[in-house]
């Protein structure tokens, strides 16, 4: 199995498993052991699912300021995790392939395995919800209509991106390509860093 059809099987697991009570509080549990990269898929995916909900329900135009404020802080913790998580699967990658040594002409990706796969994670919750919309009953023709074309287009943006990870993957497995991970050294969340946040500390 190529890596990428791991990556979304896993991803479709945890989607399934979030929209069984629909619920951003319901807890978490993962299915799969800590030494397992599936865990981290899992826990990516989940992390992603939860955030799809909460833009969903911050943009309810009568929803509750104390509350919109309480979701934007949940939005920004999430955030962070995400990237937390997408540093970890790189670790991932990074440890197994600590052995390839990189031919001289070896060329850098534009972005690292993980950050590929972080946005096959979101595409696969696209499609999910696209689906949905595709099939949604009371929904006029013209809007399925619509929704099964932009579904077409998404499917499609799938094979490519699950192409590209996968031979990006067995480049630098093969020396061709070689990795180097810069941290995303989030600065909003630093109260070192963030002005409002390290002027509230004085």
């Amino acid at each position: 199995m190529m890596f990428s059809e791991l990556a979304y099987s896993v991803f479709e697991e945890s989607i399934a498993k979030y929209h069984e009570t629909d619920d951003v509080y319901q807890p978490f549990e993962n299915p799969y052991p800590k030494e397992k990269v599936e865990h981290l898929l899992y826990r990516k995916n989940w992390i992603d699912t939860v955030q799809w909900h909460y833009e969903d329900i911050i943009r309810d135009p009568d929803i509750d300021p104390a509350d919109a404020l309480d979701l934007k802080r949940k939005i920004d913790a999430s955030n962070q995790d995400r990237t937390d998580t997408v540093e970890f699967i790189d670790s991932y990658f990074l440890d197994k392939y600590k052995e390839v040594t990189p031919k001289p002409e070896a060329t850098i990706n534009s972005e690292s395995p993980a950050w590929a796969i972080d946005r096959l994670s979101i595409l696969a919750l696209k499609i999910y919800h696209m689906e949905e919309e595709a099939g949604r009953q009371g929904a006029t023709i013209e809007h399925q209509a619509k929704c099964k074309e932009k579904l077409g287009i998404l499917l499609e943006q799938k094979k490519d991106l699950s192409i590209a990870i996968d031979q990006l993957l067995e480049d630098i497995a093969a020396g061709d390509k070689y990795m180097k991970v810069y941290k995303q050294m989030k600065m909003y969340n630093d109260e070192d860093l963030n002005p409002v946040l390290y002027q509230n500390k004085k």
